[in-house]
């Protein structure tokens, strides 16, 4: 008995055969894949770059990612936690890098991220003693406050910006409903490792539907050039600035809060039992490995996304090989610029509705780990309420801290730090003033925050 309990696979070290990697591998970079897409456009437009510096730098962030994506699912002497992570561009570290770039030039915005990766390495000792105030009731707090900003990201590119020409397109809302529509139908109906599937076949359901509406743009699908291979320091050599850098700083620390609420979230996803101060430190130092890389092929900060943790839930594949393939994926899309193209013909819509499915699977994380704490508990009902007002304040109420210094409004403005630095202080407050050694179990289920 004990010969066959030691011979069980955990799931997360389970190795598919090719075809289910690949499919699943897949359905994970076409979730994701708007992210580093969107990322060099906006950042080619702000900037002004030409097309074949555009091209250059969408490999680059292909490859960077892909790159991350390894290291985070294989693991390397302390870099990369052995979890199923995709690594993408942040949308936050974006807008800093253009800032920077605006305010100096490309060169110090290089310089800038290649600082803040080092950044990490320096801070994360200290930051490791500060785990143990993220319990439960902190990381699901977290996970709603992700869910609803990432729920929110998604709708922008369904219904645009605002004021803009076609702003809230009945079409485009056709399209996202229609996605989900789909998805909803594949994960009733289809059965097995189709059932599974049910993201992607809801993605490829969408872009269909929009095809026949003539909602594709096969403007940019020319068959050249083929391939695409990234260019080291494309912006020449970095200009290093330690008061440019500070806004990438300050978002480092925000960063590092995020990437502990994912690693345990999906080590609980995975059932994985984690050592926080060993697996976030592992998560984070990957982070930084990836992002001094992407420095110097001229991308900005490089993290773990949270947004795939609601992929794995959903599909209940919990290898981390999965992810190995989809790292390899990706690494063949920054090679093969067609390829590239033809993902980024999908309409936003269509992307934008599986992104508010899967992200809405990320907050039902979130409440599941709020069910395991007693709310009616004094302390946690207020850890979780300021927690939720405070983080959903700048979600909700974009610019409230517009009239800030830039770097200060950049940390008050995410409200998912926000709120889990909030619910951490909350906690601690409330819950840590015994010690484990001298409580009683009622004590110890209130440190713990459940």
């Amino acid at each position: 008995m004990s010969q066959v309990h030691k011979d069980v696979i955990p799931p997360v070290d389970e190795k598919l055969p090719l075809k289910t990697l690949l499919a699943f591998g897949l359905q994970h970079v076409l979730v994701m894949a708007a992210s580093p897409i969107a990322s060099v456009f906006l950042m080619a437009t702000a900037l002004d770059f030409s097309p074949e510096l555009t091209i250059n730098l969408l490999s680059a962030t292909f490859i960077v990612c892909g790159l991350g994506t390894l290291l985070q699912s294989v693991g390397w002497r302390g870099f990369g936690a052995r979890l199923p992570f995709i690594m993408l561009p942040g949308g936050a570290p974006i807008i800093l890098f253009i800032l920077v770039a605006q305010q100096t030039d490309v060169a110090t915005a290089s310089g800038a991220v290649i600082l803040t990766a080092l950044f990490y390495f320096l801070v994360l000792p200290l930051f490791r003693r500060l785990l143990r105030f993220f319990p439960s009731v902190v990381v699901g707090t977290m996970l709603l406050l992700v869910a609803i900003n990432l729920i929110k990201i998604s709708g922008f590119l369904v219904v645009g910006k605002a004021g803009s020409e076609g702003y809230a397109d009945p079409l485009n809302l056709l399209l996202a409903f229609a996605t989900i529509g789909f998805t909803l139908l594949f994960a009733r109906v289809l059965k097995g490792m189709l059932g599974q599937l049910a993201i992607l076949l809801g993605l490829l359901g969408g872009t269909l539907v929009a095809v026949l509406c003539g909602a594709v743009a096969l403007d940019g699908l020319a068959l050249f050039p083929l391939f695409s291979l990234p260019t080291l320091l494309p912006f020449g050599m970095p200009k290093f600035d330690l008061v440019a850098s500070l806004p990438l700083m300050i978002f480092c620390l925000i960063s590092m809060v995020e990437a502990t609420g994912q690693t345990l979230a999906i080590g609980e996803v995975v059932d994985k039992k984690l050592d926080p101060e060993v697996d976030v430190a592992k998560t984070i130092r990957g982070d930084a490995a990836v992002s001094l890389l992407g420095g110097l092929f001229g991308t900005s900060l490089i993290i773990t996304s949270g947004e795939n943790i609601g992929v794995v839930r959903a599909t209940g594949i919990r290898s981390r090989y999965v992810t190995l393939m989809s790292g390899l994926l990706l690494i063949l899309f920054a090679l093969l610029a067609l390829l590239a193209r033809v993902i980024h013909a999908v309409p936003e819509a269509v992307v934008g509705g599986t992104g508010m499915v899967v992200f809405a699977i990320v907050g039902t994380m979130g409440i599941d780990m709020l069910r395991r704490v007693d709310l009616r508990q004094h302390g946690n009902m207020y850890v979780v309420a300021v927690a939720l007002a405070v983080g959903l304040f700048p979600i909700l109420v974009p610019g409230a801290y517009s009239q800030f210094p830039s770097g200060l409004a950049s940390l008050l403005g995410n409200g998912v730090a926000m709120g889990a630095l909030t619910a951490a202080l909350m906690n601690a407050l409330f819950h840590c003033r015994s010690t484990g050694a001298d409580a009683g179990p009622a004590d110890k289920a209130r440190l713990q925050g459940r």
